[in-house]
């Protein structure tokens, strides 16, 4: 089967199995490594990814879901997913930095959708991304730090 998926901007047209994840598909198809599998259970929320502009868990989004949409990895470029690199540096958000794609791709969505966003709910958005650093506190005041105010 042939997908037509748009990935940072540039559409690609892929044939794919029904099995194929999107994570896969990113990874060992078009290169893009900055999206980290961990668990691939969809338990861990390091794969995370945008697609039609939601966090997604590319682990368990099939490529098949995906025809005519567009997905954003780490990979993309933009003035906030910058800032938020430089803010998670800034504020420790990061230590073995594993999860910081994951974590990172949370934080557009968030901010994309809320720019001025509460303490309570970029704790909210980010739950589905773990830290097995233990490295919260640095990465909800870099998401605030970024954040509107």
């Amino acid at each position: 089967m042939e997908t037509v998926i748009t990935v940072n901007g540039q559409a690609h047209t892929v044939a794919a199995d029904d099995r194929l994840t999107l994570g896969e598909l990113l990874r060992d198809r078009l290169g893009l490594t900055g999206t980290k599998m961990a668990c691939a259970e969809g338990t861990c929320g390091t794969c995370t990814v945008l697609l039609d502009d939601r966090p997604v868990l590319s682990c368990l989004t099939l490529v098949a879901a995906c025809d005519g949409r567009s997905v954003r990895t780490v990979e993309d470029r933009g003035r906030l997913l910058d800032d938020l690199r430089e803010a998670f540096t800034a504020t420790d958000g990061l230590q073995c930095g594993y999860c910081t794609p994951g974590q990172l791709m949370s934080a557009v969505a968030l901010l994309e959708r809320n720019p001025s966003p509460t303490t309570a709910e970029v704790v909210a958005a980010m739950a589905g991304n773990l830290c097995r650093c233990g490295a919260y506190a640095g990465i909800v005041e870099a998401v605030e730090r970024v954040a509107v105010r």
